[in-house]
């Protein structure tokens, strides 16, 4: 279904609560009690690492709001990001393709490298408008939605009031975006937005208490440059374990202040009376850049398809839906929450081309949830040194193809790894196992030729 098709036909099946009771067919409402779908608050980290949460293991960083989240939730042990770097992992998220689907394959506006053995494909510069986004998906069904924060799906961060390729164009009612700081910014002044972004959080949550609403809050933090106030800093400097290579003081001060800030949006939700019938999920863009702090026990970072470049952490709080204390090692990503929330709101029909699946079952913790594989396109050299290849994750095992097996003096096109097994891929499995990894490949390659890959 086209773009046109599909807004033309949600609009024709009403807005609002009222109109949802009443949708023949193409969409059919598990309303809350009080007769109203589900709000949804999703809150995405730059650049934060899997291992940058303490409900997942880590004793260095706090994350007591994050946390809160995964214990009256579910936490993901096994969630990845569209992409290695941010826009197309964004791009993914928000429209359900996959980033090699959409010719948006690096961070907008990328580089070309001289030195570079192969050449990268030209990408298109800003999210197409043809695409769908999670906002223009609701939209017809009577929810407000903003974007705070971070886009980075346009040409530049130059935001101008009604540009197109902004968010105003894709569908969110409220646009307030904003970028990473430079060097020269204060750190004492909130110099990632966090409060700035917050406070407008608040006001979206104000204005529209009384409907269904989607916020978008996509944090800069924890990504370069990293920066926080130095008493903060200085709290981590002397905390046991400051000096290992897993952790990272200026970072974990900087999450920190993230955290405290998703608190103030979780205690409005309290004070709205809107916890049981809103749908928080946080999440991360990309992993964590591993020249700050090491992934352990991933390897690689940021712009790798190693894991510590693509697993990021991912908590979904639901109350009702999800059992509190919940866990699942399924394999999901983040082109799923497109067509998560479409069942949730029983919208049968779905763009042409979605690509992710459905996560609703985990979360209800009922009916039957199996997966195909999933892959990566990462056609790109990056300023941080790292290689353009291609990934399949199918059951245990994982792919990497190296496009240029010369970069790090790579012995083989492809390597392969149970990642089940050997989470921080050390033992590279494809010559002991031909056969599975030709499998593997295979599909990679047929895979890319269905999307249309560059």
């Amino acid at each position: 279904m086209e773009r046109r098709e599909f807004i033309t036909k949600l609009g024709q099946l009403g807005i609002g609560a009222a109109g949802l009771s009443m949708l023949p067919g193409m969409v059919r409402t598990s309303l809350a009690k009080n007769g109203t779908p589900p709000n949804i608050v999703f809150i995405l980290a730059d650049d934060m690492g899997w291992n940058q949460t303490s409900y997942i293991g880590s004793d260095f960083y706090e994350t007591p709001n994050i946390d809160s989240i995964a214990r009256e939730g579910i936490y993901f042990t096994q969630a990845y990001a569209p992409a290695p770097t941010c826009s197309p992992s964004r791009a993914g998220i928000l429209t359900g393709k996959y980033p090699a689907r959409l010719h948006l394959t690096e961070y907008i506006p990328g580089d070309q490298y001289p030195w570079a053995k192969l050449k990268c494909p030209k990408m298109v510069d800003r999210l197409p408008l043809e695409e769908i986004t999670i906002a223009e998906m609701l939209k017809p069904l009577g929810y407000k939605s903003a974007m705070i924060g971070k886009w980075h799906l346009n040409t530049d961060k130059f935001y101008q009031p009604g540009r197109v390729g902004d968010a105003g164009s894709q569908g969110f009612d409220v646009d307030h975006p904003n970028d990473k700081p430079e060097p020269t910014d204060d750190p004492t002044n909130d110099a990632h937005h966090a409060i700035e972004n917050t406070n407008e959080a608040l006001k979206f949550i104000d204005s529209n208490k009384d409907q269904p609403f989607f916020l978008y809050l996509a944090h800069t933090i924890p990504h370069r440059p990293i920066m926080e106030h130095p008493d903060l800093i200085y709290k981590y400097q002397i905390k046991e374990g400051a000096d290992k290579l897993i952790n990272n003081p200026i970072i974990a001060a900087m999450i920190e202040r993230m955290d405290t800030q998703i608190g103030r949006v979780l205690k409005r939700l309290d004070e709205y009376k809107l916890r049981e019938n809103t749908i928080v999920i946080f999440s991360s863009d990309n992993g964590g850049y591993d020249k700050l702090q090491a992934q352990d026990p991933l390897r690689g970072g940021k712009s790798m398809l190693y894991e510590g470049g693509i697993r990021v952490p991912l908590a979904i709080r639901w109350p009702g839906v999800i059992k509190p204390g919940s866990k699942s090692d399924a394999i999901v990503t983040g082109t799923d929450f497109f067509p998560t929330f479409a069942e949730m709101l029983g919208i049968k029909s779905l763009p042409e081309n979605v690509d992710g699946k459905s996560i609703l079952p985990l979360l209800k913790q009922s009916g039957e949830f199996s997966r195909d594989a999933i892959y990566w396109h990462y056609p790109h050299y990056h300023s941080f040194g790292y290689m353009p290849g291609g990934a399949i994750r199918e059951g245990k095992y994982k792919l990497i193809e190296f496009y240029d097996k010369s970069f790090f003096n790579q012995p083989n096109s492809v390597a392969l790894y149970d990642v089940e097994n050997d989470i921080g891929e050390t033992k590279e499995l494809s010559d002991q196992m031909p056969e599975k990894t030709k499998e593997l490949w295979d599909k990679l390659k047929a895979w890319r030729k269905k999307v249309n890959a560059q």
